[in-house]
C-alpha cells in the first residue's frame, strides 16, 4: 500500500492503493499529546492535536504511524450499503432488502430463505427510508426495554433520544435524558436490552463506581456476555448503511 500525503490548512490526505482518503483534524485544547485512532463509523483516519501544535507535526506524526494505520484500515469491517438485494442484521438477524415501486409502508417479513425488508417508494429514498424505519424500530425496542428496567430500580427517565454517535451506544444526562444509538436495533436482542438496562442504573449512579456495577449486576446479570458481544462486533454494526 503507498500512501502520499498532502497537506492543505487543517487537512491531511492519504492516498491508498489509488484512493484519496481524507485524515480528519480535530483540535483539543485539553490534549497533551497527538492522539491518532480510526473512526469506525467514519471509516477515517483520525489525529487529535492539542491547540498550538503545527499541522506539520501532526503530519509527521502520522507517517510515523503509517504500517498501523495500514493495518487498522485493512482490518476494518467491510461497508454493508442499503441497497436493493443488500443483506443486513435485523436484530442479529439476516435481512435482506427488496425494492419495490409505488407507494405504501416499509413490512418485514420472513420466509424460507430468512427476512424479507421490503421498501416500496423511489430508489433514490431508498436509502433514506430504511435509515429511518430502522430508528423508529430502535426507538420502540429501547421504550419498552427503558420502561421496563426503570420500573425496577424506581426511577423514570424523562425523554429517550435515538441518534448515531459515533463514540458510544448510549448516554445518560444529568436531567434524565436518555441517548441511543439506533444502530443497537442491529444487534441481537439482548445486547439492546443489556445498554437499556446500562443507561437506566445511571439514573440512580450517575458514575460506573462499585455501587453502579452492583445494581446492573442484579438488574442485567449477563451485561458482561453483551459487552463481549459489543467490543467483537460493534465495528460491524458501525459499517452497516455507511456509503462506501
Amino acid at each position: 500500500m503507498r500512501i502520499v500525503l498532502k497537506r492543505s490548512h487543517e487537512l491531511l490526505v492519504a492516498k491508498v492503493a489509488g484512493r484519496k482518503i481524507p485524515v480528519v483534524i480535530k483540535r483539543n485544547h485539553r490534549a497533551r499529546r497527538i492522539i491518532l485512532r480510526i473512526d469506525e463509523a467514519l471509516g477515517l483516519p483520525v489525529i487529535t492535536l492539542p491547540s498550538h501544535t503545527n499541522l506539520a507535526r501532526g503530519e509527521d506524526f502520522l507517517r510515523e504511524h503509517l504500517h498501523w494505520v495500514e493495518s487498522r484500515l485493512n482490518r476494518m469491517a467491510p461497508v454493508v450499503p442499503f441497497c436493493d438485494g443488500g443483506v443486513f442484521p435485523l436484530r442479529g438477524a439476516p435481512c435482506r432488502i427488496e425494492h419495490r415501486g409505488g407507494r405504501g409502508l416499509i413490512s418485514v417479513e420472513k420466509e424460507p430463505g430468512g427476512r424479507i425488508l421490503r421498501v416500496p417508494g423511489e430508489p433514490e429514498f431508498l436509502v433514506r427510508r430504511v435509515t429511518e424505519w430502522l430508528k423508529r424500530e430502535a426507538r420502540r425496542d429501547l421504550e419498552v426495554a427503558v420502561s421496563r428496567h426503570a420500573r425496577a430500580i424506581g426511577r423514570r427517565a424523562k425523554m429517550i433520544r435515538v441518534g448515531d454517535a459515533k463514540s458510544r451506544w448510549g448516554s445518560c444526562s444529568a436531567n434524565a435524558v436518555l441517548t441511543f444509538s439506533w444502530r443497537l436495533v442491529l444487534a441481537p436482542p439482548h445486547v439492546l436490552d443489556y445498554l437499556a438496562a446500562h443507561e437506566v442504573v445511571h439514573l440512580r449512579e450517575m458514575n460506573h463506581g462499585p455501587r453502579f456495577w452492583a445494581l446492573l449486576d442484579r438488574l442485567y446479570p449477563g451485561h458482561r456476555s453483551a459487552t463481549a458481544w459489543l467490543n467483537l462486533h460493534g465495528a460491524r454494526l458501525s459499517a452497516v448503511g455507511r456509503v462506501p
